[in-house]
């Protein structure tokens, strides 16, 4: 029986089967100077032993803080459970005191947040975050809490596990970080897992061996999961039960075959149509951009960083983020960089930036970015820069509105009235409202973050928007109406994009150009058409096979997973990695020869 069949053959014995989780008629409510306004209402369903549930809609919609209201996360006394019972076992888990809670917190019940960075503590080791989560539920000694993070970092297959331990969470890349905060649920192996945007931050690969993890951890265990996403791919994949949300309230639930095949709603009909799929992209050519100027070019680029150790604290190691890579991108073009965590691909978006040290060539708009301090300020004009982990991005302690408006100020454009106009159309250009400009960003959803940072780079009218993972945060119908306006942009001002996302359907319908990069080089480069619907090297192919596909019927061949440690950029100083030459196969295609590269298969 394919691991689908099962899937589904255990979505049909769900009455059978133990309730783990049971929520009935749960309302939750924030105290505002009106009065208690309902933020969830009356929401009901039940989780059995070995199901998953997955929870979908628009950021707002009430997903998250219905699952902060299980694990019993809500913050006191501004927002709190107002109406219903959660019932985990024949326990109320609305009446329990905090102390309580800490015992189940973890132990019974645990959560993999949206945004690791602000989850991680920032002044503790990852091994010791990891073990403290382990020694706080269960009785052992500190050398067997250690083997026991070890393995959890094992299974979620990070590049050496043990030197992971001894890092702090900033030298992690988004992805790493991610992996970490899975590991430390999957650690206490609980009864009931939440998972809140599980894969927003994973390549397609570690996503769909991530998600083979949380199968292998059910079938073992019986581990019950909620899985709220916004990836209906995702969803299509793993749930037996779907509960579509607008607004606060249900709108829909049933299986995931009637959900998908036959949706009641107009609202779920819309969720469903603006998921990109791949194959839709490569229906529509890529309009030619060869006789156009670059906006930016590459040259050789390497970006390393030291690594000190022994009583002197001499340099012993490099890491070789970015090892000889060129490109150029044209006026008007959606060049897109895809790989895995730890390619490279966010590095190569900061040194364009200027904001790490690098060797080789890297001119914007004629100027270079390690040239002049006015070439630099020019640069930096001329090209933004959307970062991965909104939260991050943003100051929390200023106003979104003068955050988008901070840049017109620093390079003293228009007037505080212009640019108060210029926030409010940038606000409504991605999917905010006039209302949301004076409010700050914890009042926000992930996705929501997300947007006001896009509506930051936009200030300035840029000739090239670096956007890294740029969607990742939003749910399918924002992600669709920003890509819409990304694509409106380019039309009308003729703006560049340097793309960089793991979701390889975007990609497919976005870009013009691709470039896959694995360990720091390109090792396949072309047009749209070409990489997507003619992929060469099998380290792509690998990649395009792991997108899941939204639709439940689709079953995916099997996507073998590598039984060799994972490579690490990391080598000896005087031991530099071997360049990769790319090769021309054809119309401007670039492949390396995956034969002599050892890149893994």
């Amino acid at each position: 029986m394919t691991a689908l069949a099962e899937k589904r053959s255990g979505a049909m014995a769900a009455p059978e089967q133990e309730t783990v989780l049971s929520v009935e008629g749960l309302t939750i409510s924030v105290r505002t100077e009106a009065g208690l306004r309902p933020l969830v209402s009356d929401m009901s369903f039940t989780l059995g032993r070995g199901q998953t549930l997955a929870i979908a809609g628009e950021s707002g919609s009430g997903k998250s803080i219905t699952s902060l209201a299980i694990m019993g996360l809500l913050p006191p006394p501004a927002v709190r459970v107002t109406g219903g019972r959660i019932l985990l076992g024949q326990t109320d888990l609305t009446a329990l005191n905090d102390e309580a809670m800490q015992d189940i917190r973890g132990n019974r019940i645990a959560m993999i947040f949206q945004e690791p960075m602000t989850s991680l503590n920032p002044v503790m080791t990852i091994g010791r975050q990891l073990t403290e989560a382990i020694e706080a539920h269960e009785s052992m000694s500190a050398v067997e809490a250690r083997s026991r993070a070890l393995d959890a970092l094992r299974a979620v297959r990070i590049s050496e596990p043990e030197r992971r331990l001894r890092q702090y969470p900033h030298e992690l890349s988004g992805g790493m970080r991610q992996r970490v905060m899975i590991a430390m649920a999957l650690a206490l192996r609980p009864d009931v897992l939440i998972a809140d945007e599980p894969t927003t931050a994973l390549d397609v690969t570690v996503q769909r061996e991530v998600l083979d993890l949380l199968r292998d951890l059910q079938r073992d265990l019986g581990t019950a999961i909620i899985l709220i996403t916004h990836d209906m791919g995702v969803v299509a994949e793993m749930a037996d039960h779907v509960i579509v949300m607008q607004s606060g309230r249900m709108v829909e639930q049933g299986s995931v075959e009637q959900v998908f095949a036959a949706p009641a709603e107009d609202y779920t009909r819309a969720l469903l149509a603006a998921v990109p799929r791949m194959g839709r992209g490569a229906a529509t050519p890529a309009a030619p951009r060869a006789s156009q100027p670059p906006v930016a070019r590459l040259s050789d680029v390497e970006v390393t960083f030291d690594l000190r150790s022994g009583l002197l604290g001499r340099v012993t190691h490099h890491v070789h983020a970015v090892a000889g890579v060129s490109f150029d991108i044209r006026k008007g073009e959606t060049f897109a960089l895809v790989g895995e965590s730890g390619c490279g691909k966010s590095t190569i978006a900061r040194a364009m930036a200027g904001l790490v040290p690098f060797r080789g060539g890297i001119e914007i708009g004629g100027k270079r970015v390690d040239g002049t301090r006015a070439d630099l300020l020019a640069t930096r004009r001329e090209a933004q820069l959307v970062f991965q982990d909104p939260m991050a991005a943003l100051d929390p302690r200023m106003r979104v509105g003068d955050l988008v408006a901070e840049p017109l100020v620093i390079h003293r454009i228009g007037t505080p009235e212009s640019r108060r106009a210029k926030v409010f159309d940038l606000f409504e250009r991605v999917g905010l409202t006039r209302e949301h400009v004076d409010r700050y960003p914890h009042e926000f959803s992930g996705g929501q973050r997300q947007r006001i940072c896009i509506a930051r780079a936009l200030a300035l009218d840029p000739k090239l928007i670096i956007a890294d993972e740029s969607v990742s945060a939003l749910d399918v119908s924002v992600q669709a109406r920003v890509l819409d306006l990304l694509k409106s942009l380019k039309d009308e001002f003729g703006v560049s994009y340097l793309f960089i996302s793991h979701d390889m359907a975007v990609v497919e319908n976005i870009a013009d150009r691709v470039a896959v990069m694995y360990l720091g080089q390109i090792v396949e480069m072309g047009s749209r058409a070409q990489v997507f619907g003619s992929p060469i090297h099998p380290y792509t192919r690998r990649l395009i096979d792991a997108v899941p596909v939204p639709d439940p019927r689709h079953q995916r061949k099997p996507l073998e997973r590598l039984a060799t440690e994972v490579p690490s950029p990391v080598r000896r100083v005087g031991d530099s990695p071997a360049r990769l030459p790319l090769r021309n196969v054809g119309d401007g295609h670039l492949v390396v020869d995956w034969q002599q590269d050892g890149i893994p298969t």
